[in-house]
Parts: structure tokens; C-alpha cells; sequence
């Protein structure tokens, strides 16, 4: 069931053989929205070579030791390409419709007016219920978490901020660093939150997380708090991964809920 990987001097081919119809096209597409923003001064992202039902082919990049000048880059970079915004929350990619994953698993993108009803709709519940039919998240549990899934619907956590362009799988294993830039890779692209990126890259660690932070707040102009809502933003790898790896993350699930709950 694993992909397979494979590699030339022109570029690296991704392939799974029981891909589902669009697996790599909207990987395609949002790999190419998010690079509309690099000649404007957006993060650097992986070209697109070509694509097919079983595969995607990408330039190849050759990685390096991490700086703190390609954090600080990264971070203003992230900043410019949420800026470029997105229809509305939950847009796909440009050119794309249908169904979208984050990793192997399945989840929505439909345009939704307000961010907190779209992060709990169709980014935290769907993997809450996955993660108790599976056996990984008691109901106690997911009643906690379900709370804050209310709270969000009622927009108490929503902001000014208009939808933004995110890659919305951010962990550091999406971030290639190389000699020239760090590079975006694997995207669950959306129209999101930006500080869903920071999440991410904070949740599972980043070389020079603080720099890009930093960098980031500066560029994007974050209002003062901003780091209290970092785990709110938690939720939804949390709820994926308590779906798909198991009870450990269901627990920090439920205790990162707490605080919001």
C-alpha cells in the first residue's frame, strides 16, 4: 500500500499504485497555488513536473544543513504566501475540485464563511469521530474536544483576517531545506488561518522554529497573543493523527482541547 519513491538527475517520481481518482492532481494543484506567491516574494515551493492517477513528478532538490538566514526567509516567505489569500475558508486549490487528503486520509474542503465553523466542521469533528470508531478516543474524551468544536462554531475564535493560503500539512518532514531556500513539499492546501502553519511546524518542531516565528509575526503583522492560540490550531494534526496512529495522540488531543474547552 506504501508509495514508492524514485528519483532521476531531472526529478523525483512519487508513485502509489492504488492511488485514489485525484490523489496526485490536487496535490498537483495545490502546489502550483501556493508557488503563485514566489515571484512576489512567497515561500519557495517544489515544482511540478508532471502528473498522472498513480504518480506525481517533481523537480529534485538536494538538502542541506539548515541556517537561521533560510528560517528568518522561510518565515517572511510563509508571510507573503498566505497574504495572496483564498476565496474563501476551505477553498481548494485553484482548478480543483472533489476530494481532498491530508496524508492517506480523507477530509473536505468546502467554502465556508467564517474559520471556526470550517475548522470545526470539516477539519477537527470528522477526525474526532474516526478516532472514536476506531477504538483511540473514549467518548469522554471526545466530548471535551467536541466543546471547543462548539465555541469555535460560535466564532469566539474568529478574527479579522481574511482567508489566507496555506499549505496546511506544515510539519518539518514538508519543509526541505537546501543550500538556496527552504522548500514547501507535500501540501493539504486550503484557504485557512495562517497561524495553522506555525502550528504545525511547532507541534512536531522545526529547525529554527523561533526564527521563523519571529520573522513570520514581523511580516504578517500578528496582533500581541497570537502564541496563545498556537495549540487551538493543534487541534486538527492532533485529531488526524489520534485518528490514524492511535490512543497517545488522542490523550494530547483531549489535554490541548482542555485549555480551550
Amino acid at each position: 500500500m506504501g508509495a514508492v519513491s524514485s528519483a532521476s538527475n531531472a526529478h523525483h517520481r512519487k508513485s502509489w499504485a492504488a492511488a485514489p481518482a485525484g490523489f496526485y492532481e490536487v496535490e498537483a494543484a495545490g502546489l502550483r497555488w501556493l508557488a503563485e506567491a514566489e515571484p512576489l516574494g512567497g515561500a519557495r515551493v517544489v515544482a511540478v513536473r508532471g502528473v498522472g492517477t498513480d504518480h506525481i513528478d517533481l523537480a529534485r532538490l538536494h538538502p542541506a544543513p539548515p541556517t537561521a538566514e533560510l528560517a528568518e526567509a522561510l518565515g517572511r516567505g510563509l508571510a507573503v504566501t498566505h497574504g495572496m489569500g483564498a476565496p474563501a475558508f476551505g477553498s481548494p486549490p485553484d482548478g480543483w475540485t472533489g476530494d481532498a487528503w491530508i496524508g492517506r486520509q480523507t477530509q473536505s474542503n468546502e467554502p465556508t464563511a467564517s474559520w471556526g465553523q470550517f475548522y470545526a466542521e470539516q477539519r477537527v469533528r470528522p477526525f474526532v469521530r474516526r478516532a472514536v470508531d476506531r477504538g483511540h478516543l473514549d467518548p469522554a474524551g471526545a466530548r471535551v474536544v467536541e466543546r471547543v468544536c462548539d465555541r469555535l462554531v460560535s466564532g469566539l475564535f474568529d478574527d479579522d483576517r481574511p482567508p489566507a493560503r496555506i499549505h496546511g500539512d506544515l510539519w518539518s518532514g514538508n519543509v526541505m531545506f537546501t543550500a538556496e531556500a527552504a522548500v514547501l513539499i507535500d501540501p493539504a492546501a486550503h484557504g485557512g488561518h495562517g497561524l495553522t502553519d506555525l502550528a504545525m511546524l511547532a507541534l512536531f518542531g522545526c529547525p529554527g522554529l523561533d526564527r521563523i516565528g519571529a520573522a513570520y509575526e514581523e511580516a504578517a503583522g500578528l496582533s500581541p497573543g497570537w502564541r496563545e492560540l498556537i495549540e487551538l490550531h493543534q487541534l486538527h494534526p492532533l485529531a488526524t493523527h489520534a485518528s490514524s496512529h492511535g490512543s497517545a495522540y488522542a490523550a494530547q488531543l483531549v489535554e490541548t482541547a482542555r485549555a480551550y474547552a
